[in-house]
């Protein structure tokens, strides 16, 4: 009897091993093993939607009206209030018919706008480390990927003109991302100013994944590409409420921007999809527009558990770990202390994991320029936390050697 038809499927050829499942694996056998593992590790938001939100879909799901397929561009109204967000927030005029769409979180829309732009041969800049889908969408895309280091000490912008003076075929595209996942780097209008200026120059279409739009704490608000005079000429902004709104299993985003980078995105939505469920974007209306007071207590909770968790690392005593305190995402991105740095992220991560308990993402997985690091998720409450604290001073004050 014949065996089973082996098949090459040459863009799944063409992604990289997935570096961060080996510890994903690793947490689900402990726990399976009855281990009580704290996960700081994948960014899965655990607070609530806002109740407000639910009733709404609620009530809209029981509709039969909205049981029919809907409009892969988002309803009127939801892409209405989207505008009036940008208008509020940044003070961005946008045509609701033009230059906003809805799409099913921004991994969906930016996966399948990169897919809608980028071919074989295309050239596409992108910060190392990243969040991971900036960099496999060009991959699954079949372009072609120059990583570009985003370091503390090392200028960005000069990094982008060394890479481009570097690279042929010249680049068509360069996918940016402020408040910065996994480094949680944030920025001001100049600098995003002259990262506006710097696709005009070059002739770039420029992706901006705003996805921490509002996760800003101890005052600083962060800019939308957007507030950069003339960037609708040449950028894309997309947004999520998974995180402000806690909507993260709704799959609710938008994408803002060039008027034909919007229509290009809504002609391969068109093919292939009919939108979120009708239900879904009522209630991302509602967001938009509703109270936003639970917009403060998800960010207020997040800037406590940042607190919780850089203050008890980095008090005085044996296994201290000092750490920078971000202002921006819901992630803590940390150094690994000196003794250990030799081991790599990978492993010491394992070791966290093994010996502490506490499962982190290794900086790795982001990217070449990710290691030495690794990633905190803000997604455990504050009592745990501090329960992950005590496990990672215990394996600190124990040292490398152990284990």
């Amino acid at each position: 009897m014949a065996g089973p038809i082996r098949h090459d499927f040459n863009k799944l050829n063409r992604l990289p091993p997935y570096v961060l499942a080996e510890v994903i694996e690793m947490m689900k056998s402990a726990r399976r093993a009855g281990e009580d593992i704290i996960d700081l590790g994948m960014g899965n938001p655990d607070l609530p939607t806002p109740k407000h939100v639910i009733d709404k879909i609620c009530d809209a799901a029981r509709d039969p009206r909205n049981h029919r397929y809907s409009a892969s561009r988002g309803i009127p109204n939801l892409r209405a209030a989207i505008c009036e967000w940008y208008e509020r927030r940044h003070q961005v005029s946008l045509d609701p018919e033009r230059e906003a769409i809805a799409v099913i979180g921004a991994k969906e829309g930016l996966s399948h706008f990169v897919l809608m732009t980028i071919g074989p041969g295309d050239v596409v800049l992108c910060p190392d480390p990243a969040y991971p889908i900036h960099q496999y969408s060009v991959i699954i895309a079949g372009g072609d990927l120059r990583h570009v280091p985003l370091t503390a000490d090392t200028d960005f912008i000069e990094n982008l003109e060394t890479a481009i003076a570097r690279t042929w075929p010249k680049p068509k595209m360069l996918i940016v991302s402020f408040p910065h996942n996994p480094t949680t780097q944030v920025v001001d209008l100049p600098f995003l100013t002259r990262i506006v200026d710097f696709a005009r120059e070059h002739d770039l279409i420029l992706l901006h994944d705003f996805a921490y739009a509002e996760v800003c704490f101890d005052g600083y608000k962060a800019p939308s590409i957007l507030e950069v005079p003339g960037a609708k000429d040449l950028a894309i902004e997309f947004v999520s409420l998974s995180k402000s709104h806690s909507m993260a299993g709704w799959r609710v985003g938008f994408a803002c921007g060039n008027a034909e980078m919007i229509h290009a995105l809504g002609r391969i939505k068109s093919y292939l999809d009919y939108g979120m469920p009708q239900a879904i974007q009522i209630g991302g209306i509602v967001a938009l527009r509703g109270p936003q007071d639970c917009v403060d207590e998800n960010i207020e909770e997040y800037r406590l558990r940042r607190d919780t968790l850089i203050d008890g690392l980095g008090a005085p005593g044996e296994g201290c770990w000092k750490i920078e305190r971000p202002l921006g995402t819901m992630f803590v991105w940390a150094p690994i202390p000196e003794p250990f740095r030799e081991m790599g992220s990978l492993e010491f991560s394992k070791r966290l994991l093994t010996e502490a308990n506490v499962a982190v993402s290794a900086g790795v997985g982001f990217g070449e320029n990710g290691e030495g690091h690794v990633r905190f998720s803000l997604i455990e409450n504050r009592h745990r936390i501090r329960q992950a604290v005590r496990g990672i001073r215990r394996f600190l004050r124990a040292g490398p050697g152990q284990g």
